[in-house]
């Protein structure tokens, strides 16, 4: 495997952006790729930093995209830049120019930690036509009530007034609806530490997802939010990554 350490002009962020890319030694084909995202408190650098996910990667010859959002929720923000139509938008076609990606559904997966989490699920969710599957580790993933809830600095930039989220495109609970009516889902991966603070959030976004009849995968265990949990359950989503046979 090689790893890349990427510095690029994003033309929808107008700035310099970064990522990290994870790539298969192995000529003449385009890759499967796993868009990997970071949390709200981590870059572009922390799985790498923090898990062995490019000895895990290896093992099931995936490339690995990981960019950089800062703290934008995966969000067109409020009060900032459009880290949504960055990261849905024009990240995977730039990934794609640089790097030998493979742009066929079958072959695109969304994974992501707590903010990342919640990203990952987003693209899932939003573009069933792009993503075979996605997946969520500890995923704040009720948004509606972290806004309500801890009306911070963070929210008041991203979301601006918390009232305008439920039912809008940043809405997990919504998508799921609009993609169960549509019948065209990703595959689903759910897990969460039962002593996780957002276990609970985690369990609403479960329940929502099965009376849907949603093809959701749900896992928990005792562990909190941490990264020990992280690096031992990335291994799990690789494993459930319909990757075989790619």
């Amino acid at each position: 495997m090689a790893l890349f350490q990427c510095q690029f002009f994003s033309e929808t962020l107008e700035i310099s952006a970064s990522m990290n890319v994870i790539l298969p030694q192995q000529k003449g084909k385009l890759f499967p790729t796993l868009y990997l995202l970071h949390g709200l408190s981590d870059d572009h650098t922390s799985w790498c930093r923090q898990t062995s996910i490019e000895r895990y990667a290896s093992a099931k010859g995936i490339a690995v995209v990981m960019p950089a959002v800062n703290r934008s929720f995966y969000t067109d923000m409020s009060h900032g830049a459009k880290y949504w139509t960055f990261v849905s938008e024009e990240l995977p076609e730039l990934a794609r120019s640089f790097f030998p990606l493979s742009a066929s559904r079958e072959h695109n997966f969304a994974a992501g930690l707590s903010m990342g989490g919640y990203g990952a699920m987003k693209l899932g969710l939003s573009f069933p036509d792009r993503f075979a599957a996605v997946a969520s580790l500890s995923g704040a993933l009720d948004v509606n009530r972290l806004a309500v809830e801890t009306f911070s600095n963070d929210i008041q930039h991203i979301f601006s007034d918390p009232s305008t989220i439920p039912g809008s495109s940043a809405d997990l609970f919504a998508l799921a609806e609009r993609v169960a009516g549509s019948n065209s889902s990703p595959l689903l991966y759910q897990c969460c530490g039962t002593e996780d603070f957002l276990y609970e959030d985690n369990i609403r976004f479960r329940e929502h997802c099965l009376k849907l009849e949603l093809p959701l995968v749900y896992e928990e265990e005792p562990g909190d939010h941490e990264w020990g949990y992280w690096d031992r359950k990335i291994q799990r989503v690789l494993d459930w990554l319909p990757i075989e046979g790619i």
